[in-house]
């Protein structure tokens, strides 16, 4: 789930004294206060100044906002690769391939029809084409926001801070049919999916999804690097 953002200054100017500029927090310039209003205040300071500046720029009028990196670590077990191979069914929105070390990218547009976000990641495999897994976070739902993943199939979240990183964990399923929305029984879907942004300074970030089984322990685990030099369209 990650969104780019800029430092910015304001200048009082006064005729009759010097210039001063004070710098601003970063959601109040940006314009963005959707994802901070999801956490507590004193979470959200808890956060790095790089990780919420991220997650406060609107990309309005159709801006894209692209980063790039590689996958540095992948873990699955043989039910977790079970269960990717069934989620294409639904798009395949789990990771299909154990590659590491391969090209990452993931790209972030604003949904002008439901005012969420588009994201769009491109994962590389040792052979063939790359994996590509396309979502759109939207601010409803009971928790205040869900992940559609297609297939009229919705994923709410919560989300939390822990050890200066932010998480976004599932929360339950819904299935929309004709016109209705439908929730998943708990006992149909036992699993736990966490998906966590960690700042690495100087520019550095980790995309880390973990998918795990109250009985099974941990399925998917993948973690992706990249870089805030991504470019704008």
């Amino acid at each position: 789930m990650i969104v780019s953002g800029q430092a910015a200054q304001t200048a009082d100017r006064r005729s009759n004294g010097p210039a001063t500029a004070k710098a601003a927090p970063a959601a109040e310039v940006l314009g963005d206060l959707r994802f901070r209003a999801l956490l507590a205040p004193e979470d959200w300071e808890a956060l790095p100044l790089a990780i919420r500046q991220r997650f406060s720029e609107r990309l309005a009028g159709g801006r894209t906002v692209t980063y790039s990196g590689r996958i540095v670590a992948v873990r699955m077990s043989r039910l977790g690769w079970l269960l990717a191979q069934a989620a294409r069914l639904v798009g395949a929105p789990l990771p299909l391939s154990r590659a590491v070390q391969v090209p990452a990218t993931v790209a972030v547009t604003e949904d002008e029809t439901t005012g969420g976000q588009f994201w769009t990641r491109i994962y590389g495999r040792q052979k063939g084409f790359p994996q590509v897994i396309q979502s759109s976070k939207r601010f409803s739902g009971p928790t205040g926001l869900e992940e559609y993943l297609g297939y009229g199939l919705n994923m709410a979240l919560t989300v939390d801070v822990g050890d200066r990183a932010l998480h976004f964990r599932s929360a339950g399923f819904t299935v929309e049919l004709f016109g209705l929305r439908i929730a998943v029984p708990p006992r149909l879907n036992p699993f736990t999916l966490t998906v966590s942004h960690f700042d690495l300074g100087n520019g550095r970030f980790a995309f880390q999804m973990d998918l795990g089984h109250p009985r099974f322990g941990e399925l998917i685990h993948q973690r992706a690097i990249f870089t805030t030099g991504g470019w704008r369209e």
